[in-house]
């Protein structure tokens, strides 16, 4: 077990605040993993060009080896030096959404570790809007791989106490830089088909992405399952994923018909999670994620609600369904993989 430094970034001198960014880097050049935060969860930084470093990211969240990782970089030219194929829309799509939470899938020059990318021939690189991600990459002077730090399959982290549940002993130092902005990951977009395709939702929305490519479409397994066997090519695709312990449900319907499902259905350790000022219509414990009308606010809370109905000790689940309208389309796959796609549609 690692003796994992748990350092704060709030608050310090400039001077302190240089020596932690050196200090990071200076792992990272090593071959070993920093916790970082990023405006949408804690990441895990490892250098993307070592086939090594990048072995203890899945060995610290214990994440299966198909399932690719994003490249961070801190600066748009930098692209360039890992895809010798990238499209004219990239630099578009970068001037509105860079730094930001927003990835790009382009072709693989090969610089970067083949596990990175699961073997593919592409990879997933973005610019976070992260000053101490940023400082990192940039003090490193190496693009960085990094998912999200987790435990794998659990829900992702938005606060240092969260990295600090899952990871203490497993990787060498977290930096607390505070909550994260947006709370769910960055919107992955595929630019190596004819058209570009989401194939994992985020704040980015489909129709901002639109704006600028003029045309975007949706991957289905967005809300369904990807099938038996299929490879993936973003994170977030193929397994269940962002989920507690508890079993959950999505009860997709109106309010009423949510509270009366729950009624029927209701055992000894069931929670709901609702929207905010539902709680006391409903005949079991419940926790909140959010006002109904604000997808941004849910984004932001789902994964700290749902690590707080494990801290609740709740063994089932029943979850509203979000709206599917802009961010809301992040929460619900984000939802809808927390519960194995176990979403049942009320009369």
């Amino acid at each position: 077990m690692l003796n994992t430094e748990y350092i704060s970034a709030l608050g310090v001198s400039d001077a302190e605040y240089n020596e932690i960014i050196a200090k990071a880097a200076e792992i990272i050049k090593s071959g070993s993993v920093v916790a970082l935060p990023t405006e949408t969860v804690y990441g895990l930084f490892a250098d993307a060009t070592s086939t090594e470093a990048v072995a203890k990211i899945f060995e610290a969240k214990g994440r299966p080896q198909d399932n690719p990782l994003i490249v961070h970089i801190a600066d748009f030219q930098d692209i360039y030096k890992l895809s010798d194929e990238v499209p004219k829309e990239a630099e578009e799509l970068a001037k509105k959404f860079w730094p930001g939470p927003f990835t790009m899938i382009v072709k693989s020059n090969g610089r970067v570790s083949k596990s990175v990318s699961a073997g593919l021939s592409t990879i997933a690189v973005r610019m976070p809007d992260s000053k101490i991600a940023l400082d990192v990459i940039r003090a490193s002077k190496l693009p960085l791989a990094a998912p999200s730090a987790n435990i794998s399959g659990f829900p992702s982290p938005t606060s240092a106490e969260h990295v600090r549940d899952d990871m203490t002993g497993r990787i060498e130092m977290i930096i607390d830089g505070g909550e994260c902005r947006y709370g769910v990951e960055s919107t992955v977009l595929s630019l190596t088909g004819d058209v570009p395709r989401i194939l994992r939702p985020g704040a980015v929305t489909a129709d901002a992405i639109k704006a600028v490519v003029g045309a975007v479409e949706i991957d289905e397994s967005v809300l369904k399952p990807v099938g038996e066997g299929v490879v993936v090519s973003s994170p977030g695709m193929k397994y269940r994923h962002y989920s507690p312990k508890a079993q959950v449900i999505v009860l997709r319907g109106s309010l009423n018909s949510f509270v009366e499902y729950v009624e029927r259905h209701q055992m000894e350790g069931d929670f709901a999670l609702c929207f905010d000022g539902e709680e006391d219509l409903l005949p079991i414990r419940a926790v909140s994620f959010g006002a109904e009308k604000d997808s941004l606010m849910q984004a932001q809370r789902l994964y700290s609600a749902l690590r707080q109905l494990d801290e609740l000790g709740a063994e089932r689940v029943f979850a509203r369904c979000p709206s599917k309208e802009g961010v809301g389309l992040a929460v619900c796959n984000r939802l809808f993989r927390a519960a194995g796609f176990n979403v049942i549609d009320l009369k």
